[in-house]
């Protein structure tokens, strides 16, 4: 099989290529690439049957990637170092994912099921994400405050501010908490199969909570709050990307 390393962090592409080279001798073509855009490229070239990918990356994460690729058949085995990310909702769909640091017994049994099963097409594996994700709508975070802490569900939440060093969560309801945490902190905990981050002050809840797209004044989020959250030029395509894959 032939396999492609997807990940921002140079230490962890060479390490896990390293330990397929060590432990997992049905792979015997191993390349790496450090953000989404390399990856496209070497998806077209190399054609992998297998695909080592990073769920969170800056810019474009692993799952804004997915949806970027087109109709390629292979087997995706997600590497995280978030246990927070509703994964064990995609490992029930029969879609794989390693902790970091990646145990070698892990590893091997990730690559033993690729082996057996086979590759899948990418529609199909974005069609198992979006039922896993509807599955992972219980998930909860705790959100901490100068009183304490206050835990919510996934789907409470509208979206994110950055207010300097806190973070202003906007919740069904009109509700609203402040947050002593900053954005980027969330950014890691909150799950990108719901949530998008639409500029350095943004982040936005895609899967419950986003009405619509409005290119008037600049590009915006339409949310369910009433709010029209701006979109950084950067950040415009993969966001589209992600409206066109829902």
């Amino acid at each position: 099989m032939k396999a492609l390393i997807v990940d921002d962090e140079q230490f962890c592409r060479d390490n896990l290529k390293l330990m397929i080279k060590e432990y997992c001798p049905a792979i015997l073509q191993t390349e790496t690439a450090a953000d989404a855009d390399e990856a496209r490229n070497r998806v077209d070239n190399l054609k992998p049957d297998v695909l080592f990918l990073d769920v969170q990356m800056p810019r474009e994460n692993g799952l804004d990637l997915l949806n970027s690729l087109g109709n390629h058949d292979m087997s995706v085995i997600f590497t995280t170092a978030h246990r927070e990310y509703a994964l064990d909702a995609l490992k029930a769909q029969a879609i794989d994912y390693l902790e970091k640091p990646i145990n070698i017994d892990e590893l091997q049994t990730a690559v033993s099921k690729v082996e057996s099963k086979g590759s899948n097409s990418l529609e199909k594996i974005r069609e198992l994400i979006n039922t896993s994700t509807n599955s992972a709508s219980q998930e909860r975070i705790a959100i901490p405050m100068r009183e304490g802490y206050e835990i919510i569900s996934f789907d409470e939440i509208i979206h994110l501010e950055a207010s300097e060093s806190y973070t202003m969560i906007y919740l069904q309801g009109e509700k609203k908490i402040l947050s002593s945490k900053n954005i980027k902190v969330y950014e890691d905990k909150l799950s990108p199969m719901v949530f998008f981050r639409t500029h350095k002050s943004h982040i936005i809840n895609m899967r419950d909570h986003l009405k619509g797209f409005n290119r008037v004044d600049g590009n915006s989020a339409v949310m369910s709050n009433g709010k029209f959250i701006p979109i950084a030029r950067r950040k415009l395509q993969t966001f589209l990307d992600r409206i066109s894959g829902m």
